[in-house]
């Protein structure tokens, strides 16, 4: 089981972590919530009803990961296409939000609760928990692959990040990188009947 999701009774999963895998993961579903940003919580007295119906912004996020978490529904390519895109966001973006963040805080929940070990532990989720981790692992590798530039190309294994030198500052990222995307493998495949 080390390094890999195995399949458990009940359509969960079981991996085997140490301790700075634990670390690193909590650390990036961090900030990965950090990203993301806060919920929009009712103040107080205000209708909470109210709040389901909120409109979201119309504006594709600035920051490039934000982007590639919250894409363009229909594309940019001309005024009408922008136009559906931004309503389709203003009533869409804010739930996607909730969803991304509630994965992003099942991951950090999820790791908070493992039994500590001297090497670690194992991390036991269930059916519910593994949908949640496969947004969450999802959402990281997207970030992480948008700071990074990765390409296609990057993608196939034959591009120019696989073979960094050790001395490159990007080299951690792009480990953590390979890493969470055999672990999303690895749960995807636990998962497939």
């Amino acid at each position: 089981m080390a390094g890999h999701f195995e399949a458990t009774p009940g359509g969960g999963a079981a991996v085997a972590l140490d301790e700075v895998e634990i670390a690193i993961l909590r650390s990036l579903a961090v900030q990965l919530l950090e990203l993301i940003g806060p919920g929009d919580e009712p103040a107080e007295g205000e209708d909470p009803l109210a709040a389901l119906f909120a409109e979201g912004p119309s504006e594709p996020p600035a920051d490039p990961a934000l982007a590639r978490l919250f894409p363009e529904a229909y594309g940019d390519d001309d005024s009408e296409l922008r136009a559906a895109s931004a309503e389709f966001r203003r009533y869409t973006e804010n739930d996607l939000r909730t969803r991304k963040r509630d994965d992003a805080l099942a991951v950090v929940r999820t790791l908070d609760a493992v039994p500590a070990g001297e090497d670690g532990g194992t991390l036991t989720l269930t059916a519910d928990e593994c949908r949640n981790w496969l947004g969450a692992l999802n959402d990281l590798r997207l970030t992480i692959g948008t700071r990074l530039e990765v390409s296609d190309e990057d993608e196939g294994g034959e591009g120019s990040l696989y073979r960094l030198p050790d001395s490159d500052p990007r080299k951690p990222m792009v480990m953590a990188y390979l890493w969470l995307g055999a672990l999303q493998e690895t749960l995807v495949e636990t998962l497939m009947p």
